[in-house]
């Protein structure tokens, strides 16, 4: 699992583009063809995302979408492709698929649902008292530390619950998809 970056810069510019990649595949032999479909994707989005110093570096694509370009192979990647691209303040386009596969939809979903079973367990567990400095505090303090401490617990673990069942609830309406039978062997392994 990979983890987002914190600091949220601004989006510039947000397009959908339908990029044609089978020109740039048949120029190289079989067994390079989907790394050209890469390649070929990145350099689309360099001529049409403004990205001025034409540095392919810049464009970052999705999990998804890579997996897409290649779960039949090397040798036979897709003619075309539907992508989203949102091009951020520090420059750098982030590339996603549009039309995700139902079966990738339900992977998904299935994950969003163990993530909220984890929030929901983990709001069950007490977690240990951070120890005090060794300063002396009165009893009152004490006493008024503990429910405080006490009052955050319970807020952290009423708001982990109620968010995992948010998800869950989202998840629910979105699963009711049918699975395709369909086998992808990039994404199997």
């Amino acid at each position: 699992m990979v983890k987002e970056k914190k600091t949220e810069s601004k989006i510039v510019l947000e397009r959908e583009y339908i990029v044609p990649l089978r020109k740039g595949w048949l120029k190289v032999p079989k067994y390079k063809r989907s790394r050209k479909t890469v390649k070929t994707l990145k350099e689309f989005l360099v001529n049409h995302m403004k990205v001025y110093d034409k540095d392919l570096g810049k464009i970052k694509l999705d999990v998804d979408l890579n997996n897409e370009m290649r779960f039949r192979g090397e040798k036979k990647p897709p003619a075309r492709i539907k992508v989203k691209a949102v091009k951020y303040e520090d420059g750098i386009v982030r590339v996603s698929l549009v039309d995700i596969p139902d079966v990738l939809k339900f992977r998904k979903s299935r994950e969003l649902k163990a993530k909220a079973k984890a929030v929901v367990e983990s709001g069950k567990k007490v977690e240990k008292p951070v120890e005090e400095k060794k300063e002396e505090k009165t009893e009152e303090e004490k006493k008024e530390d503990k429910k405080s401490e006490k009052e955050k617990q319970d807020s952290v673990q009423e708001a982990g619950v109620k968010r995992a069942k948010e998800q869950a609830k989202s998840v629910k309406h979105t699963t009711k998809v049918k699975e395709e039978k369909i086998q992808r062997k990039a994404l199997g392994r």
